[in-house]
């Protein structure tokens, strides 16, 4: 497993990250010994960039390998009347979605888990991922076999997965597992593909992005 996924032995000294997300400027706290720990990942960038904000109405969300939590923090604002699980193994990474989750006065409705620690039953609206493609492509099918049927009837998933690290054959390799899969943005070398348990109508177009 990469270093992220690891429990860091020790809290480590904070620090604050700075991010523009669906028009909202916000701050996280973040720490080393979690996935991008000085900046919004490039990845994350771009999936934010590229995909829309659930609909307002949206119950239940989900952030699949949370880090330090921005994105289940950017969910929790767009859709006030949701609940968001952020989900890691690193335990640090847990705390600070946590801590961000107080700052950003979400924190009754972001709930952290380990994966283990959600019911199988528990379904979704949507699912939001940078995956961890780096686990090696077995770990990273049994984690989404796991997570997306978890979508509810008309649920989208959004992944976003860099092109040097197999985004396409991920593509591929979802559809032959009988997902609706549109590569929906191409930017810096990575791939937002929005996944649907049952396609419905579009909500974004192809889209090719500016430099940021």
């Amino acid at each position: 497993m990469s270093h992220y996924f690891e429990t860091p032995a020790a809290r480590s000294q904070r620090h604050r990250v700075q991010a523009s997300i669906w028009g909202r400027e916000l701050e996280f706290v973040s720490a080393p010994g979690v996935f991008s720990a000085a900046r919004l990942d490039p990845g994350t960038r771009v999936l934010l960039r590229s995909a829309p904000p659930p609909p307002a109405a949206s119950r239940r969300l989900l952030d699949l390998g949370c880090g330090f939590g921005p994105i289940a923090i950017a969910l929790a604002l767009a859709c006030p009347r949701a609940r968001v699980d952020a989900i890691d193994v690193n335990d640090l990474a847990l705390q600070l979605t946590r801590d961000n989750a107080e700052l950003h006065q979400v924190a009754d409705r972001v709930r952290t888990a380990r994966p283990d620690e959600l019911s199988p039953d528990d379904g979704y609206d949507e699912i939001w991922s940078n995956p961890p493609i780096r686990i090696g492509k077995a770990a990273l099918h049994e984690l989404l076999l796991t997570w997306l049927p978890r979508l509810r009837p008309g649920g989208t998933g959004w992944l976003v997965v860099g092109k040097n690290l197999g985004a396409d054959s991920l593509q591929r390799w979802l559809t032959q597992q009988g997902w609706a899969v549109d590569r929906v943005a191409s930017s810096k070398g990575f791939r937002v593909f929005r996944v649907q348990r049952n396609p419905t109508p579009s909500r974004v177009g192809t889209t090719d992005l500016p430099p940021a």
